[in-house]
């Protein structure tokens, strides 16, 4: 598959191969050259605009499907499933982390065994069986406890009902993984053709179009998806989602066979490993004076040198012996010799650690949909008399702010900043990163504040123990946290993706969405094991929890206290990781790539070079 990337006009002759897996043996020298033709046609009408709306379909019902079914779960788990608050909030935030990671392992398995193409196919199939299983849970009388009949206790879940449950959970989250990590790459390599005068534009082009539809999907998730669970039952709201990964799977099967398909090539991540090993095996090894020549670097690259921080990774990459490196100038053994640009790149992510590690915070901040879901459920939903929004959508607001503040901030406010002051205004990565870590404290005191004020009119009209009343009290109050939330995740989140991408070598362009996904998988994490610690430790002594399944007797307002005040210090923190980060190292301009080459291999001639031959002598 990867001989369908190479030049058009090059046919090489170990492609004999190919004829037989098409098919077509060659008779003849004539008849080859008419086979070559042949191929060559078939591959050019290979990839291009035509396949773009089919994985863009996919990647668009996969996350209608999936997002619609998030909103409501905690709902359908108390109600159906007789599992308390914090229990179902334990269990959701789990799927969400697996959610998040699974899409990095299913990355590495893409780029280094199966290649986009199968991952993505895996993935539809696998999400398909989870989402028809969690609908047999509400099909199947026997595959959830039965309906309480009061004034008789609720009968829990069996662990056989609960594995049920959990398992199409699980299966949902590998197949999120098998699509959301190759999905836009593979579209990418459909329109990535470098002999083309547009590929850039084309490119640009795709990316804005598929984050479109990327957020149209969520928005119709929140909306029409959430309506049809409220408004018509489990089965139906099941049942929908279940159709539309079927679709989802269809349409991308239906063009594979005018899909590119790349093979799977050494992933970023396996660099990553050759360079810890290598530098742990050379670690008793003295580094050379930078301008030595003694560095492994691939011919024409612009990193030629390593820098002077971390240099114990620099010993990665250490020549020693001439015949470490292959006549076409590849390391023999790539887990002793790693190139100069393979361990600047892993100094760069390391480097960047600390600063990601700032945003874990906010990713715990967005992981409580559920905490709003409940506050809504007792709230007046109505926008008229005869329309009320479910209490799952209130989310949208959170999608709304975002994309208003993007347009804004890019068609409005640089524009209009750049014309006060006469000259192109921009806005730093970290200043907007930091600006979005502010915003979600802030979105966390807001909705203590509207938290508290609810309950305190709950307990005013009779409600401290109906947790289901409804207070007479707007859910319009819950709009305020989800903007300002919105306005973090758009300054903060976007922040860091610019900051990855600009700071990080060019080669390493998809570790930023990895890394953006590892901190919302580590978020959830820490959401749940948060959770867990404040309704172990609030409930000593027979007092209530905090995080109640009763949300008039618990003390949610307190909980998002908690998250403020811990949101402030993160701020804090970030503030000094910022001060304490260090760009990375430098690239070599184009231009003196090769001036710098020919400097080294001339130091590398002197007398007491260890890479000296005889033909040199």
């Amino acid at each position: 598959m990867e001989k369908e990337m190479k030049n058009h006009s090059v046919i090489s002759p170990s492609e004999s191969k190919v004829e037989k897996e098409t098919g077509n043996p060659s008779s003849g020298i004539g008849d080859e050259n008419e086979t070559d033709m042949e191929r060559l046609t078939a591959r050019s009408r290979k990839g291009g605009l035509i396949t773009i709306p089919f994985i863009i379909a996919n990647e668009g019902f996969e996350k209608v499907a999936s997002y619609g079914l998030l909103p409501n779960m905690i709902l359908y788990m108390m109600n159906v499933y007789h599992l308390g608050f914090a229990k179902a909030n334990y269990i959701l935030f789990l799927w969400s982390a697996a959610t998040n990671f699974t899409p990095i392992i299913g990355a590495f398995l893409a780029d280094s065994y199966m290649g986009r193409c199968l991952t993505i196919s895996l993935g539809c199939i696998i999400s398909l069986l989870g989402m028809m299983l969690l609908w047999l849970t509400a099909m199947i009388p026997g595959a959830k406890p039965p309906t309480c009949s009061p004034p008789l206790p609720c009968k829990s879940a069996t662990p056989a009902q609960l594995f049920f449950l959990i398992a199409s959970f699980g299966l949902m989250s590998i197949g999120a993984g098998g699509i959301r990590s190759a999905s836009m790459a593979f579209g990418a390599d459909q329109l990535d053709k470098r002999d083309n005068a547009g590929n850039q534009r084309a490119l640009e082009s795709y990316f804005g179009l598929y984050y479109a539809a990327t957020t149209l999907s969520v928005l119709v998730a929140l909306t029409g998806i959430v309506y049809i669970q409220d408004h018509m039952g489990w089965k139906v709201g099941f049942g929908v989602p279940v159709i539309l990964m079927f679709l989802s799977a269809l349409i991308f099967f239906l063009a594979s066979p005018i899909y590119i398909k790349k093979a799977a090539t050494t992933s970023l991540f396996t660099g990553f490993a050759q360079v810890i090993v290598a530098a742990y095996r050379n670690r008793k090894l003295a580094l050379p004076p930078p301008e030595s020549g003694y560095y492994h670097h691939e011919k024409g690259s612009s990193y030629i040198v390593p820098s002077g921080k971390l240099r114990f990774l620099s010993k990665a990459c250490v020549l020693q012996n001439p015949e470490d490196v292959t006549p076409s100038g590849v390391a023999s053994n790539p887990w002793n010799l790693c190139t100069v640009q393979q361990v600047e790149e892993l100094k760069a992510l390391i480097r960047a650690i600390p600063i990601w590690t700032t945003g874990i915070m906010m990713s715990i901040n967005i992981s409580q949909s559920a905490f709003p879901l409940l506050q809504a459920n007792t709230m007046d939903r109505h926008l008229t008399s005869s329309f009320e929004i479910p209490a799952g959508s209130f989310g949208v607001f959170m999608i709304i702010t975002i994309t208003v503040w993007l347009i804004l901030y890019d068609r409005v406010l640089l524009p209009l900043a750049s014309k006060i002051r006469g000259k192109p205004v921009r806005v730093g990565t970290k200043l907007r990163m930091g600006a979005g870590l502010f915003m979600t404290a802030m979105a966390m005191a807001v909705s203590a504040i509207v938290e508290h004020i609810r309950r305190r009119k709950a307990i005013d009209q009779g409600f401290l123990n109906n947790p289901r009343g409804l207070v007479n009290m707007s859910a319009m109050w819950l709009v305020p946290q989800n903007v300002v939330a919105g306005l973090a995740e758009a300054l903060n989140a976007i922040g860091q993706f610019e900051f990855y991408y600009t700071e990080f070598p060019k080669s390493m362009s998809s570790v930023a969405a990895s890394l953006f996904g590892l901190g919302m998988a580590a978020g959830s994490l820490l959401a749940s094991v948060l959770l867990s610690a404040v309704d172990k430790y609030t409930k000593r002594e027979g007092k209530e929890s905090w995080v109640s399944n009763n949300i008039n007797k618990g003390r949610f307002d307190y909980y998002y206290w908690l998250l403020a005040i811990m949101s402030f210090i993160n701020l804090l923190y970030y503030i000094l990781c910022g001060w304490l980060y260090e760009p990375c190292a430098d690239q070599v301009k184009k231009g003196e790539v090769e001036e710098k080459e020919k400097e080294l291999e001339q130091r590398s001639l002197r007398p007491d070079s260890p890479f000296r031959t005889d033909a040199t002598a």
